[in-house]
């Protein structure tokens, strides 16, 4: 991974402060990704663009490459060409571990938690706080109290209600648990957040719960990626709207300015949307 020497210092605050009034800047960036498997093309060339302070809604038919796109953003998966851009510098992630150490967090559709551990342990899973002095250092000995402190306070933060810290996640609802692994990405994001069809598997009320999660996270400074077929969903969170077709980036919508039904008919191909690229 080659992204060390050129990570920004600035908060996503920050960032977006500095160009309040103005176009906000590109976190994240791709262009002409190209990912082949055998003689399928998965990306053909695609581009990408996140902003600063926004929800980027990425939507597409089955095949459309939105799932490759989002693994290589994550370092799930290496394009074959093209770059991908981080505040500006070209990064090369390996690795999800490169793409966690950038900055950029991934919530997955299957939530990746761990049902028998506790909120606390799912929420410093891979980053486990350990006690100070010898018994940490020598003992290894977990820091359990700072941790469900700290996971108390991330959950707060969002506004996330559960019982108690040491609450295993497996004795939580399908809206809880989506919110402990989008806590647990937000605790640790300083660049992107990603996620994954969060509302696939939810009811109308956990769905709800979990749009206003996203949009709190969104503003706290953090720019989201959510991937989603459920379209209401997409236009009432989403603030730019990314349309994959056949591997590309076909077009950009401002969910403002077009219809649910105009954006289905461009993820199709039965229409161009004129002015659509943004």
């Amino acid at each position: 991974m080659d992204t060390s020497p050129e990570r920004s210092e600035a908060t996503p605050d920050a960032r977006a402060r500095a160009t309040a009034g103005g176009e906000r800047p590109a976190v994240l960036q791709a262009r002409g990704l190209v990912k082949r498997y055998g003689q399928v093309t998965a990306l053909n060339g695609t581009d990408f663009d996140l902003h600063a302070g926004e929800i980027l809604a990425v939507i597409g038919d089955n095949g459309a490459g939105k799932s490759t796109l989002i693994k290589a953003l994550s370092g799930a998966l290496i394009p074959d060409e093209g770059e991908i851009r981080l505040d500006g510098r070209v990064v090369h992630f390996r690795s999800p571990m490169d793409a966690r150490r950038a900055g950029i967090e991934t919530v997955y559709q299957d939530l990746a938690v761990a049902p028998a551990m506790s909120i606390a342990e799912n929420l410093y899973l891979g980053r486990e706080l350990r006690r100070a002095g010898v018994l940490g250092r020598v003992f290894r000995l977990l820091d359990h109290r700072r941790m469900r402190e700290g996971a108390e306070q991330h959950l707060r933060e969002l506004q996330i209600g559960v019982r108690s810290m040491t609450q295993a996640v497996e004795t939580l609802s399908g809206g809880q648990r989506q919110g402990v692994a989008v806590a647990r990405s937000a605790a640790f994001a300083r660049h992107v957040v990603i996620m994954d069809e969060p509302t696939a598997a939810l009811g109308v009320k956990e769905g709800g719960m979990v749009l206003a999660l996203i949009r709190r996270v969104r503003d706290r400074g953090l720019p989201v990626v959510l991937i989603s077929h459920n379209m209401p969903h997409v236009f009432e969170v989403a603030d730019r709207i990314h349309v994959a077709r056949l591997g590309r980036r076909v077009a950009v919508l401002d969910p403002r300015e077009v219809s649910m039904s105009d954006a289905v008919a461009v993820m199709t191909g039965a229409v161009e949307v004129e002015g659509a690229r943004r």
